[in-house]
């Protein structure tokens, strides 16, 4: 008797040792968030927030088989997005790898809550892209497709001037981008190519002058990032082939593209 009790005693033990040391299964979705603080928003190497400071942060939804959903926010100059001060992203796609070739296709839509609601130009502004990439190693590509007027830009020249309308569907945007850890740093370098369809209807009027705008109009980045305590703090320094290309707001006042020295920091959790 005594011998059947030690030896239940001791299945007990090990089959309790066992559920303790046993993993819970693992979970098909992953949940991240981020946050950033940025002494200038750029995009697509123009500023967005007048050369001022911006506040940015998402997160993102993804499974295992690759799709994800996802979310990212940013303060703008309410005078550059018809009255919006807030820049919202969704996006979602597919994910997958190839015989170490990675590729990325989904959609993405740019929403400015209030825009056109508060001034004088009705103009609501928002943005659709599909897009397609690739990436081998360090090195990536990602071309972004506009499947609806770029960012009411037809829209809006036709209700400042009067003249008829015509969309800027079709327009395209080419990212290539490089980016690799070296010594404890991380070293990126980025070009970016803008294809403005239908560009002969706007003409700028910035401090650099009046001119028509030209289809293509390209945009570079360099920088350098350090990981400290989980925070990666980067600098770069941002430019554009065209400073005033677009403006720093709907008046095309001010060239929203000049060379700067942009210095943030931000947080993966």
């Amino acid at each position: 008797m005594q011998l059947k009790a030690t030896l239940l005693l001791s299945t007990l033990v090990l089959s309790g040792a066992a559920f303790a040391q046993a993993k819970p299964p693992e979970s098909d979705w992953t949940v991240t968030g981020n946050a950033t603080l940025s002494s200038d928003y750029r995009f697509r190497g123009f500023t967005q927030t007048n050369y001022g400071p911006a506040f940015q942060g998402g997160f993102d939804v993804a499974h295992k088989s690759g799709f994800y959903v996802g979310n990212w926010n940013s303060n703008v100059k309410d005078t550059l997005y018809n009255g919006a001060s807030l820049e919202m992203d969704f996006y979602g796609g597919y994910k997958g790898e190839f015989s170490g070739l990675t590729y990325d296709i989904g959609a993405i839509y740019y929403y400015y809550p209030k825009s056109g609601k508060d001034t004088g130009l009705g103009t609501k502004i928002d943005n659709k892209e599909v897009y397609f990439g690739l990436g081998w190693g360090p090195l990536s590509g990602k071309l972004y497709y506009s499947v609806d007027d770029y960012f009411q830009l037809g829209q809006t020249a036709a209700d400042l001037t009067g003249l008829p309308f015509e969309s800027t569907k079709g327009t395209t945007y080419l990212d290539l981008s490089y980016s690799q850890e070296v010594a404890g740093f991380v070293l990126g370098a980025h070009y970016g190519l803008l294809s403005l369809e239908k560009h002969g209807q706007f003409v700028t009027t910035t401090d650099t002058g009046a001119e028509q705008l030209k289809k293509h109009v390209s945009d570079y980045k360099l920088s350098v990032g350090k990981d400290v305590g989980g925070y990666l703090f980067t600098a770069a320094a941002v430019g554009t082939s065209k400073k005033g290309y677009f403006g720093t707001d709907l008046g095309a006042s001010k060239a929203a593209g000049k060379t700067g020295f942009v210095v943030s920091v931000g947080k993966t959790f």
